[in-house]
């Protein structure tokens, strides 16, 4: 099922195995070895110009035997997720879908980009989704300038007290009815996650 990939140590085994398996798990995943190299995914994507990998380049790299430093690149959780570079690539590559898959990587082995912990937010938005059925804005943004810029924390504040004066935010979270509800879509979602 894998193509013949030179590995560099057995965790990039395990790393190109896990991949394969998300990889997998979407309709046409298997076409992400017919990369054209051609750049359409590239020139699409509204946010690359920020991306340290661009997804062409991340292709050319897993190719490579170079997951690792995928996962450890800024890229997988800069995307915007628009699907334009799904859209338009010439080969069918889903690679929004790609790159959801290498997020879920990154997560379930806790291997990070250093100096951006945007996975923090992810995960904390996921916590305030399960537990109240929805976001809680200020909980969400304390808690992510905790783990990455406190001073931030700080400097923002005005912004986070002009909101919350405004009506635009609430300053304790709030449950949505049946919550419970939510919670189990969340699980049911997980339980499909790790098959």
């Amino acid at each position: 099922m894998t193509e013949a990939i030179k590995t560099t140590s057995p965790t990039e085994a395990e790393l190109h195995a896990a991949f394969w398996e998300q990889i997998e798990s979407f309709p046409d995943g298997h076409k992400i070895k017919k990369c054209l190299q051609c750049g359409t995914c590239t020139g699409t994507c509204p946010v690359s110009q920020f991306m340290d990998i661009t997804p062409r380049q991340t292709i050319a790299m897993f190719r490579a035997g170079r997951l690792e430093d995928i996962l450890r690149s800024k890229t997988i959780w800069i995307c915007a997720s628009c699907y334009a570079c799904t859209v338009r690539c010439p080969a069918g590559i889903k690679v929004t879908d790609t790159m959801y898959a290498l997020k879920r990587i990154a997560m379930h082995r806790k291997i990070y980009p250093a100096n951006f912990p945007v996975h923090s937010l992810s995960s904390t938005f996921m916590n305030n989704v399960y537990k109240y059925g929805r976001n809680y804005e200020l909980g969400l943004g304390v808690k992510y300038f905790m783990r990455s810029h406190i001073v931030k924390l700080f400097t923002t504040a005005g912004y986070g007290i002009a909101m919350i004066r405004r009506g635009r935010m609430g300053l304790l979270p709030k449950r949505i009815k049946r919550v419970s509800q939510i919670q189990a879509i969340i699980k049911k979602a997980n339980e499909f996650g790790e098959q």
